[in-house]
């Protein structure tokens, strides 16, 4: 008998319209503004070509400059103000939910965890950028 693949499971509510929250998410100028885990950290490029087969990258670089990396992928459903999914370039698959609710909207993101790190630090950094995602996305509703 087959297990089913270990994923993480990360989410939040953002207090704000789902139409808000989905430009937030997809708009690389917003894109560049939340993604890091940590204030020492930041974005400085994002591209995003929103639809399947659409490919997307987020720089993110320690501000010192010490370290950084391309975050990206291709997506594989598009489905607006809903669902995202992606592959990312080291072949591991991530659905987003965006959930109306009477508090705003709930994103949910799946992911499949990488194996070079604990699976309780990359759902810690997920929730992290989750969370700068929400303080972002409220903040200009």
């Amino acid at each position: 008998m087959e297990t089913e693949k270990n994923v993480v499971t990360v989410s939040a509510t953002v207090n704000a319209p789902v139409e808000k929250v989905w430009e937030a998410w997809t708009n690389p100028k917003h894109i560049m503004q939340w993604t890091h885990a940590s204030e020492d950290w930041h974005s400085p490029y994002a591209d995003n070509d929103l639809q399947a087969g659409g490919k997307f990258k987020t720089t993110m670089a320690a501000k010192d400059g010490s370290f950084s990396f391309d975050f990206g992928g291709t997506y594989t459903r598009v489905d607006p103000y809903t669902a995202i999914e992606y592959t990312l370039d080291d072949g591991r698959t991530v659905k987003i939910s965006f959930v109306k609710d009477f508090e705003g909207t709930e994103i949910t993101e799946i992911f499949d965890p990488e194996s070079q790190n604990p699976v309780s630090m990359q759902q810690e950094g997920w929730q992290a950028i989750l969370n700068n995602f929400k303080k972002h996305a409220e903040a200009i509703s």
